[in-house]
Parts: structure tokens; sequence; C-alpha cells
């Protein structure tokens, strides 16, 4: 972590229309210490988010943080969402700041149980003090080796079809609860048909549909461009579906600016990603769409306030109204966020 701090440091961007509120729907806590060797609490994305932006409020996604030891497989996640919650009373204390923290939490519950699923989601929904919104069941998975996939859930990525998953899949509306989909770009026509079966369920895609630009799929951008908006398009045909702009610097999708000897800038990032983004605002509309940041796994592209400068460069002559959709309307919308007056 001290060479990626040290890295990152080359390049201090000030906040760009550090007025416009922003909801920052898609962001994770954790101390991974097994995997990736180091921990990312709510000091640490407290730092993150400081640079400027106005942050009124965050949604946490699974990562499987903190899961209980003891009680069995299919409640462990429970133990997340517990511990999320504490993080999210801390900010609602008011002393860390006006940002309120994990305003909505999205844990992870194994739809593969099928009907017994409901055990669990009742337990994360009292765990989660009011906080709890939906699941995210990561199904992202690739054939080729060279492709890290969502091992936990399934690594073949053909979950979508099986009959326990559908069953637990119905469980959802029935609670009130949404559906965070982390797939990647072959797989959209797959949550399509899931979509199309479950209309009443509310779902929202992450990070774009996950295009994939490494292993089989690097030096062929145009291609898998083409492929991926085209069922992009498709999916925004079901009305039930959403999807969140970002994930863009994740290193999966191949743009390698995590290699460049200084951070990329604001304006070589907004300049890479606005094909995609401005596609996925075409074809689903800004009431469907939310930027978020993906902290801290996008950090390893860009800080915190280089990242929203760009989405702000993107749409730097969008209406106020679309703006306001993009940045926080659509997000608090969607996770049916209770936020302070903004300031």
């Amino acid at each position: 972590m001290t060479e990626l701090t040290d890295w990152l440091g080359q390049r201090v961007e000030p906040a760009i229309a550090p007025g416009l509120p922003i909801c920052d729907p898609h962001h994770h806590l954790w101390d991974q210490r097994e995997t990736y060797v180091y921990h990312y609490l709510l000091d640490d994305f407290l730092a993150d988010i400081g640079g400027g932006h106005n942050i009124i409020s965050t949604v946490f996604l699974e990562c499987e943080a903190f899961y209980r030891a003891k009680g069995g497989a299919a409640m462990a996640p429970v133990g997340e969402v517990e511990f999320v919650a504490g993080m999210a009373a801390m900010s609602a204390s008011g002393l860390y700041g006006k940002t309120q923290i994990a305003a909505a939490i999205v844990g992870f519950a194994d739809l593969r149980l099928g009907e017994g699923v409901g055990e669990v989601l009742q337990a994360e929904i009292q765990a989660g003090g009011g906080r709890f919104r939906g699941i995210r069941h990561a199904t992202a998975a690739d054939p080729d080796p060279g492709i890290i996939g969502a091992d936990r859930t399934n690594p073949n990525g053909d979950v979508f079809s099986d009959p326990a998953f559908r069953q637990g899949f119905a469980q959802l509306a029935p609670f009130g609860l949404s559906y965070d989909s982390w797939l990647y770009h072959p797989q959209i026509p797959q949550l399509t048909d899931l979509a199309r079966a479950f209309p009443e369920t509310p779902i929202v895609l992450d990070h774009v549909g996950g295009p994939l630009g490494i292993g089989p799929y690097a030096g062929r951008r145009e291609e898998v461009f083409a492929a991926w908006a085209d069922d992009m398009a498709a999916l925004a045909q079901c009305p039930n579906v959403h999807v969140k702009l970002g994930g863009l610097a994740m290193k999966l999708t191949g743009f390698g600016h995590h290699r460049l000897d200084r951070p990329p800038s604001s304006e070589t990032l907004a300049e890479a990603w606005k094909p995609y983004l401005m596609h996925c605002i075409e074809t689903f509309g800004p009431a469907r769409c939310m930027f978020e940041s993906n902290f801290p796994v996008d950090k390893a592209t860009c800080a915190y306030t280089t990242l929203w400068n760009a989405f702000k460069l993107v749409t730097a002559d969008f209406s106020a109204a679309d703006k306001a959709a993009l940045f926080h309307d659509t997000a608090s919308s969607f996770y049916r966020i209770e936020e302070n007056q903004h300031d």
C-alpha cells in the first residue's frame, strides 16, 4: 500500500464543481489481510473522500469482509452486515464529518440456497439496522484461466440458469430487496434473461457490465466494445434494470493506466472512459444511471478526487437536472436513502 500511496501522491487535483451533491453507490470496507494484505476501513475511506467533492452519502457493497467464524456457511455473510452497520452508526454520530457512510448496505446471500435463503435475508435485514437494501451474488467468471472469476459463487458463470439460484432470486422482491449484478461483458445476455423473468425485482448492473480487456480480450477493444454495446442496449429494454457508471479503473478493463510512471489525469481518464459512460447514459437514461467510485478497487489506477473529476469532465455539458440524477438522485432513490439536508 505504501508504494501505491506514493505513486498516487504524484498527482493531486482540486475537485471540479465541488458543490455538486454526490451519492457514491459503490464502495467497500474490509480487512482482507489474507488476500490483499491491507485493510480499508472507515478512516481510510474518509481520507480518500476528503479531496473536495461533496459526498453526501455512500452505499456499501459486499466484499466478503468480517464473515462470521461460527454458525455455518449460509449465515456467515450476516457478520459482514453487522460490521458495516457498526461503521454506519459511527458515521451517523457526526463525529466523522457530514458524509453518511454506508447509508445503505448491500450484502451477500447465497441465492443457490433456493427458498432457504429467506432465513439469511431476514437475519441481514435485522442486522442492517434499517440500512439493508439488497444483495450481490457475484457471478463474474470467464472460461479463460487468465481472467479472475468470482470463485466463491460460480466459477463457470452459468449461475443465472441454475434453478436453485432462481428460486433464491425469487425471494428478493417479497422482502423488498434489490439485486446488484457483478459480471463480465459476455454474460450480459444472461442478466437480460433474468431481468425479463423477474420484472418486479430491482436490478443494478455494476461497473458498466464489466468490459474485459485482458487475457484473450487484450488488443480487441473495438470488437469487445461493439458486442458490449449491443448487449447493453438490449438490457436497457428491461425497465427494472439500472447501471452503475464506473469500475473502468480496474486492471481487468485493460486500459493499463495503473502502469504509467505517474497516475493518469482526469482528462486522460475521461477520454478513455467516455464511450462506455455515454453509451450507458444514452441507452438507459440518467434516471437509471449512477456514477460510482468502486473504491478501493479502482484506487489501483487513480485517486478518489481524480476519478470524480473524470466523471464531471464527461458530463460537463449536461443539464443541471441530468447531473443531479447521475451524481446523486438516481443512486439515492434506488437505494432508498434518507439523507440529512444538503449543506
